[in-house]
């Protein structure tokens, strides 16, 4: 079904670094971690090279400030790089001018690596959620062109479930910004809005179903989608969390042996490219 480009991205961090671990792993023990993005990146990267596909990455500043060259690895293979934030701290967790202090640390930090403007923000784990979005005028204020922060469903951790799922300019309480959203993929269902962009639910789902949905999403919205992975999921010899609950652990490493093979058959089923070029191509972000 290759008639349209859809959004390819990454949300590069380490497994010890997702926010499902922060009651299991203190961020002061986060150096003791054996660090694996850089190997993952690398994986994926390589699976891109061989498709020819082109894609976003949403970088941690805390990855970047550790080995720039994951930046670099990723910028000159010509790839979109875009900001995940400095900490992985939830932003309704985070103080104001605390969220804006780390966001424009991470931005300066990667376009100092890349000599080149960052465009897009994701945060942490998707909590633009209706209790933080006064940080959409933060993420304005720094100089962002596009977020993709919101995830339009219910969830424990985040989501706004009557949130719009097309791409759009960003209007709340009355206010116009010039600032973007691509929201993360789902599919309307009589009155439920069901996941359908990547990460866990990827993973979880039989790929005919992701197919599906994904395909249904274009035929309803007619726009190009959003689609999300982690290097850790392509990282099936990851050190094991110890003590997780049954669903942490299940939300993490579900089929994550699967990930690597599935992704390489989204690519043949579907047109990928940046989010970047999404947004050029719809006329709504300029060259």
């Amino acid at each position: 079904m290759k008639t349209v480009a859809n959004a390819l991205t990454f949300d590069v961090e380490d497994y010890y670094q997702v926010s499902g671990f922060e009651k299991y792993i203190d961020r002061d023990d986060w150096g003791k971690y054996e660090s694996r993005v850089k190997n993952n990146t690398n994986k994926i990267l390589n699976i891109l090279d061989n498709n020819n596909v082109k894609a976003t990455f949403f970088v941690l500043g805390m990855v970047a400030e550790r080995d720039p060259s994951i930046v670099k690895d990723i910028y000159e293979a010509g790839h979109e790089v875009a900001c995940h934030g400095y900490s992985h701290k939830l932003i309704y967790n985070q103080t104001p001018s605390e969220f804006e202090y780390e966001t424009s640390e991470s931005k300066d930090l990667l376009e100092s690596v890349i000599n080149h403007d960052v465009y897009g923000y994701r945060a942490a784990s998707y909590s633009i959620t209706k209790k933080s979005l006064w940080a959409l005028d933060i993420i304005e204020k720094l100089g962002f062109k596009y977020d993709s922060s919101i995830f339009p469903i219910y969830h424990d951790r985040y989501g706004i479930k009557d949130f719009s799922r097309s791409i759009r300019q960003i209007s709340y309480d009355g206010k116009e910004m010039d600032l973007i959203e691509f929201p993360i993929t789902s599919v309307k269902f009589s009155k439920l809005n069901i996941p359908a962009s990547g990460g866990g639910y990827f993973r979880l789902y039989p790929y005919s179903v992701s197919k599906f949905l994904l395909k249904r999403f274009i035929k309803a919205e007619k726009q190009p989608f959003m689609f999300y992975l982690h290097p850790w999921e392509f990282d099936p010899q990851q050190p094991e969390i110890q003590g997780l609950n049954w669903f942490t652990k299940f939300r993490h490493y579900n089929n994550i042996e699967k990930c690597g093979q599935r992704l390489s058959s989204l690519i043949q089923d579907f047109s990928f490219t940046r989010v970047d070029h999404v947004l050029q191509s719809m006329n709504l972000l300029k060259n």
